[in-house]
């Protein structure tokens, strides 16, 4: 039956937040998906990128463990459903199926009837040109400027947008996917890649090991690959490959470093894909291909900090996961700490607590504008997007929190833990109770009264017993910002670090002026370094204080960088006044198709 739509609202509010039969999973408020009855545990992809509709078409074969159930649940969102068959092994045949009310949030779930001998679902659709997690770029986007590019985010919910499939985190499956696309380019996906393009425009691919949807993964453009070791390389535009080679080099030590603490690493190879700059997050820690932005290439690998975030995620998050998005902190919170144990075994305890140091000052910034219940680490995201819950807590609070345990039992006794809580919980999903259950034996009743889990995990703001830092280099830096009696001009940065520059930017005078600005600019070149890090916050300074000089270069940075990250810091700045929020506008109007549509719905909210 086609695009039979007939359950109501209220119907599509019942399947989204029904309760599992079985007690041990976790509700997810944010996918139809009813596991205990039918769950897919297998995907076979075949589809065909169309850059010219801007569409994916083709058939989503699932595999499902089927507990007598009548119907299987699945997520979509602005997909068109053709034709569903099913399969008990032996024939396949044409069932029924419904689409319910379209949510702005949530999208449509789709209800297909099978059979209790039912094992195989198969569905024959296309995505919408509105697809969310679909980017589609013209070749004046690219670096090379020849060639149509595509990639996907899927996280949190938006694997609905391109794959008819259960959308939940605790739900993980395996996959196999053939890939049609026009002659001349490549695809790749967050599974076996190929290392160079073939004649055909046919590519397979095979991920072994079970993910939750939010990690499927595809990439189209022309696309190279260079290898930095056996197991780690680099894929990119052509035009860019050496440099961006060059500039993660370090990615085959960061790997050793991680497995020294935690254990080998599960998912055979680690290779990164840098993206064109419309890229609206700084990585996505797709396993077996990160996505990276190319803000992170400085020209002297001062941001791999960020390869080593997403490298984390290979143990924290792709391998233990969140079960629901309420319990984000699970994933970012360990990985902010994976991370900087990772840079403090690469660069040493100095650089590891400046970062730490400038991590807790941006989550401070960004809490003044967070609802208290929002500071909790366990969220309630129920009826909300939950892009909501991805903000500093969830990763530095978290960060804090994991710290705190570290210096409570002992790093020796903690890294003891952990690499037991990843080797025992691999490949399978983790709730915060569940977690706090496992951390429980870890303490003594004196050191949980002192730490107050309770505190931490679902009460606001940050407590009282957070972990100092001894950043020792900021210090050195505020030291020297405070000797030079305004002339800002004759600071001593040969030695810095770009974390060093953003510190110093972040802390200037509210009363600068433009003529201090302009002598800074002077000496160190700021408007026209090709740093991202360093470019944002002295961008913002310029807006602060009617720098005009730097006006053009921050209208040039944000047309042509699409990172969330930097986009709505200043996009915000510039909202503070009336004629900033003109500027705005008019930088937007021309920014704006080069954005992700996650881009585009956080200024569209700023500039209303």
């Amino acid at each position: 039956m086609r695009n039979l739509i007939f359950f109501t609202f209220v119907m599509l509010l019942f399947a989204c937040n029904k309760e599992t039969q079985n007690s041990n999973e976790a509700t997810d408020v944010h996918s139809c998906a009813r596991p205990s009855e039918a769950v897919v545990k297998h995907l076979d992809l075949d589809i065909s990128v169309d850059f010219g509709k801007q569409k994916l078409a083709g058939i989503a074969t699932l595999s499902i463990e089927n507990h007598n159930a009548k119907q299987i649940w699945l997520d979509t969102k602005d997909l068109t459903i053709k034709e569903v068959w099913i399969s008990d092994g032996k024939s396949k045949n044409p069932t029924q199926f419904q689409l319910s009310e379209r949510d702005s949030i949530l999208g449509s779930p789709l209800s297909i009837n099978i059979e209790e001998n039912t094992h195989t679902v198969a569905i024959q659709y296309e995505t919408s040109p509105q697809a969310e997690a679909l980017q589609w770029l013209s070749p004046q986007q690219t670096a090379g400027k020849t060639d149509s590019f595509l990639f996907t985010q899927s996280q949190a919910i938006l694997a609905r947008t391109w794959v008819p499939i259960q959308d939940g985190p605790a739900i993980r499956f395996s996959y196999n996917a053939t890939v049609h696309v026009p002659k001349g380019l490549m695809a790749v996906m967050s599974a076996s890649n190929p290392k160079q393009k073939n004649a055909e425009g046919i590519y397979k691919f095979e991920m072994k090991q079970p993910i939750p949807a939010y990690l499927l993964a595809l990439a189209v453009g022309n696309i190279g690959f260079k290898a930095t070791s056996e197991r780690v390389g680099i894929y990119s535009e052509p035009s860019v490959l050496e440099k961006y080679a060059w500039e993660l080099e370090e990615t085959e030590k960061m790997v050793q470093l991680a497995e020294n603490m935690y254990g080998k690493y599960a998912w055979e190879r680690y290779d990164i894909l840098v993206l064109p700059p419309s890229f609206p997050f700084g990585g996505m820690e797709n396993p077996r291909l990160t996505f990276a932005t190319p803000t992170i290439i400085a020209g002297d690998r001062s941001l791999v900090t960020l390869v080593a975030h997403e490298l984390a995620h290979s143990w924290s998050g792709n391998l233990v996961t969140n079960a629901t998005w309420n319990d984000f902190w699970l994933n970012e919170g360990f990985t902010v700490y994976f991370e900087l144990r990772i840079m403090e075994a690469l660069k040493g305890r100095e650089y590891s607590e400046m970062l730490a140091s400038l991590n807790y000052q941006e989550m401070l910034e960004e809490m003044k504008e967070l609802k208290p219940e929002d500071t909790h680490l366990k969220l309630n995201l129920k009826g909300r997007n939950p892009d909501e819950g991805t903000t500093d807590i969830a990763y530095i609070k978290g960060y804090n929190f994991l710290r705190l345990m570290e210096e409570t039992v002992g790093r020796e006794k903690w890294d003891a833990f952990l690499k037991a809580y990843f080797a025992e919980n691999a490949f399978k999903s983790m709730t915060t109770e569940q977690f706090l259950a496992r951390l429980k034996p870890l303490l003594t009743t004196e050191q949980a009264q002192k730490v107050a889990i309770e505190a931490w995990v679902y009460g606001a703001g940050i407590p009282e017993n957070c972990p100092k830092t001894n950043a020792t280099k900021l210090i050195s830096v505020d030291r020297q910002m405070a000797g030079v009696n305004g002339k800002f001009e004759n600071l001593e940065t040969k030695a810095w670090s770009t974390h060093e520059w953003v510190h110093c930017l972040n802390n200037m005078p509210k009363d600068l002026t433009a003529a201090q600005m302009q002598e800074m600019d002077k000496k160190f070149n700021l408007t026209k370094s090709g740093n991202s890090e360093i470019q944002c916050p002295w961008y913002k300074l310029a807006i602060q204080h009617q720098y005009t000089a730097a006006y053009p270069a921050m209208e040039n940075f944000l047309v042509n960088v699409g990172r969330r990250k930097f986009l709505t810091p200043l996009y915000k700045q510039m909202c503070e006044t009336t004629a900033g929020k003109e500027m705005a506008r008019n930088i937007y109007a021309k920014a704006k198709p080069n954005y992700h549509p996650i881009c585009v719905s956080t200024i569209n909210d700023l500039l209303k």
